[in-house]
């Protein structure tokens, strides 16, 4: 069965293709073409003068729709994309918290007859671990009953115990951290530096032992620190210095306009993938609300388009849906819609190994596809050629 899209602006997302036509055939493009080619046979689907963009890519979630990864149950992955889908997100890497060894490994196991029920929903792309091995001073909203140094036993037996593990999240000052981070690249999973009082000294040996991407920049880990009055440059600077690239939360809350700018002018679309870390909350009301399983999970409170401690001194995590983090990129930083797009596909594919076939709308690729329109309202996400959502 051949489909076509036309009638919208095409954001390929390296050039702007108006009044363009997609052909979709057995869940791939089989071709991008400018004006209204003809397709016989064709199931047409109009996008009213939309645009046509490749389907977000969130590569660190933790929930949505009342529901946490953490809560260790199948409706919860399947809720959750069905979710995410509703604001354009087609692929996403279901992230844990912080947590006893027993609950990732039923985590893991869920995920995995999870994955293969999933057809209503964005599509997995395996699982992030986010912890345990972090540093206490810089654990955020992380349970600090679970954070604990690399254990080499611990971390084999979790590695042996599945293969769908494609990211983890480390502090590379820890003793043991380095060779961690060797070890899950001699698996081909991705390392990633997080909650973290590193210096420059700790990231660069880190990057030049496997570590490539900052987890959610600024949240969670040391900027410029003085030391014996010593000024010694942090995570932050590093990641800027360093050839690594960076996640990061475009909520406009956990990262105010200046920042997600010096972020984007230092960085560049090509670097930076745009991430919700959402919770549970996403998409719900405001109130309170659990972070992490609802069995040993922290109680939250949701106001102000954002998690919170009960006392509120601290974020708790997100409550943004994928659409938000791209309307921010243009409205608040002012970046034109194709980067904005490009930060939250092309660049999260290619980090997480998936650009041969998706972040891009070129023929061959998957048929991961949103439309929306002028305001980043999502009317329709398509997950392999298949409708999951439409308005």
């Amino acid at each position: 069965m051949r489909q076509k899209l036309t009638n919208g602006t095409i954001l390929t997302p390296f050039r702007a293709i108006k009044n363009g036509t997609i052909v979709i055939e057995n869940g791939q493009i089989i071709g991008v073409h400018e004006g209204n080619e003809e397709v016989p046979d064709a199931i047409e689907i109009d996008a009213k003068g939309q645009y046509i963009a490749p389907g977000f890519i969130d590569i660190h979630v933790h929930g949505g729709g009342g529901f946490d990864f953490m809560d260790g149950t199948e409706e919860a992955f399947l809720k959750i994309a069905e979710l995410h889908a509703q604001y354009g997100t087609t692929s996403l890497v279901p992230t844990t918290l912080t947590a006893e060894k027993e609950d990732l490994l039923q985590t893991l196991d869920v995920y995995e007859n999870a994955n293969r029920q999933n057809t209503k929903g964005a599509n997995f792309l395996g699982i992030h671990l986010e912890g345990p091995y972090f540093a206490l001073s810089q654990r955020g909203a992380q349970d600090p009953r679970y954070i604990r140094n690399p254990d080499p036993a611990e971390y084999e037996e979790i590695l042996s115990h599945s293969s769908s593990i494609v990211r983890w999240s480390a502090a590379p000052e820890l003793v043991g951290a380095i060779a961690f981070g060797q070890r899950l690249r001699q698996n081909g999973i991705l390392s990633a530096i997080a909650h973290t009082d590193a210096f420059y000294d700790d990231v660069l040996s880190a990057y030049e032992n496997g570590y490539s991407l900052v987890t959610h920049l600024y949240s969670a880990m040391s900027g410029v620190t003085r030391k014996n009055a010593f000024r010694y440059a942090g995570v932050i600077e590093s990641a800027f210095l360093l050839d690594l690239d960076v996640e990061i939360i475009g909520d406009g809350i956990h990262l105010p306009a200046p920042l997600l700018k010096l972020i984007y002018k230092i960085k560049g679309a090509d670097r930076t993938a745009l991430i919700t870390d959402a919770m549970r909350g996403a998409g719900m009301p405001e109130g309170e609300s659990t972070l992490g399983s609802l069995k040993n999970g922290l109680k939250v409170i949701i106001e102000d388009g954002v998690a919170k401690m009960p006392d509120r001194t601290s974020f708790a995590g997100s409550v943004a849906t994928f659409d938000r983090l791209v309307r921010n990129m243009v409205t608040l930083a002012d970046v034109s819609l194709l980067e904005a797009v490009r930060m939250a596909s092309t660049t999260p594919a290619r980090i997480m190994g998936v650009d041969h076939r998706k972040g891009v709308l070129a023929k061959g690729k998957d048929a991961d596809i949103v439309i929306f329109d002028k305001d980043i309202n999502v009317s329709r996400t398509m997950v392999g050629g298949t409708v999951v959502f439409k308005k």
